[in-house]
């Protein structure tokens, strides 16, 4: 699918097939747990917060890589049903399309693994010339994760440097970011312990700080049922949890980033982005599967009144 319009938002990232078993608990090293129910599901850290940002009205392009396998054609359809650009997307030939496997169970809790196949074969090359040809618009959002190599990242992120986007990054799974990729001053969305992987420092808070001395930008860290911290040098604010029944956590972290992606590239600040994302990341653990229960734009707004209502109800003068 070719979108006219400039995007938004342009995600460079990865392309999976998740194949889901859930079970009761899950397994420990070494033990097999039966009984469980499977399913399969389109997947992958870039599809699945490009899919996000898209329900909630953003207009988005796709860069990624498939394999030549009978997975390839299938996982780029998906996202072209979304309303999301596919022109960006590669298919390689003689690759296997990547794939997930995640256990997940009575509580919603989850277990991944990933053979990233043709994700791992996106050359930074590739990401440029694909990169050069797309439509974006001035102050729209680059959003990448690490589930490709640092050359795709960092031809995206220098493409979108380039062009006045925002760039976040979603740095998962975590490693070492490159020098020149924090230099150009990415908003960086880590969760607890990717940010303690990346900080060298074990406490959330002061782990955000040392990512915002690398960066000088802004640093968000989700912590689950605890809610999210948004950090600002030494200022750090405190944004708490929704309160969801919750039935499958997987792609919570993928829906606050494309979320987060949308309402920056919409014109909100990074607070009021972070707050919204959360709401869609509340709403999404609903249903199972990473994309089942993303939500549409109305439905986090929905939410969202009804904090607001609840917060004015509980305190009257929260409407002056």
């Amino acid at each position: 699918m070719l979108v006219e319009s400039p995007a938004d938002v342009l995600v460079v990232g990865s392309i999976n097939v998740d194949l889901v078993v859930r079970v009761e608990r899950l397994p420990v090293a070494g033990e097999t747990v039966t009984g469980g129910a499977f399913a399969r599901h389109p997947g992958g850290k870039g599809g699945n917060q490009a899919v996000a940002a898209a329900r909630l009205g953003a207009g988005v392009s796709f860069v990624g890589a498939v394999g030549s396998d009978a997975d390839g054609p299938g996982a780029m359809d998906d996202l072209a049903r979304e309303g999301i650009d596919v022109s960006g997307v590669s298919l390689l030939e003689g690759a296997a399309t990547g794939v997930a496997l995640i256990v997940v169970d009575a509580a919603g809790e989850n277990q991944i693994a990933v053979a990233p196949g043709a994700n791992a074969l996106l050359a930074g090359e590739l990401v440029t010339a694909v990169v050069s040809r797309l439509r974006t618009r001035t102050g729209g959002v680059l959003l990448a994760s690490l589930e490709l190599s640092d050359d795709a990242v960092l031809a995206g992120a220098r493409f979108a440097a380039a062009h006045g986007l925002h760039i976040v990054i979603n740095p998962a799974p975590a490693r070492p970011l490159p020098a020149e990729l924090l230099a150009l001053r990415p908003i960086l969305l880590p969760n607890a312990g990717e940010a303690s992987l990346l900080s060298g420092v074990a406490d959330p808070s002061e782990g955000a700080r040392e990512l915002f001395r690398s960066t000088g930008s802004e640093v968000v860290v989700t912590l689950g049922a605890n809610g999210a911290m948004l950090c600002r040098g030494e200022e750090l604010i405190r944004l708490p949890a929704f309160e969801i029944d919750v039935v499958d956590t997987t792609g919570a972290g993928d829906t606050f980033a494309g979320a987060f992606a949308a309402e920056l590239a919409a014109g909100a600040d990074v607070e009021s982005a972070a707050r919204f994302a959360m709401a869609a990341a509340a709403l999404s653990v609903r249903r199972e599967g990473a994309r089942g229960g993303m939500p549409a734009r109305a439905e986090v707004e929905g939410l969202l009144g009804q904090v607001w209502r609840a917060e004015c109800d509980s305190n009257p003068r929260a409407e002056d």
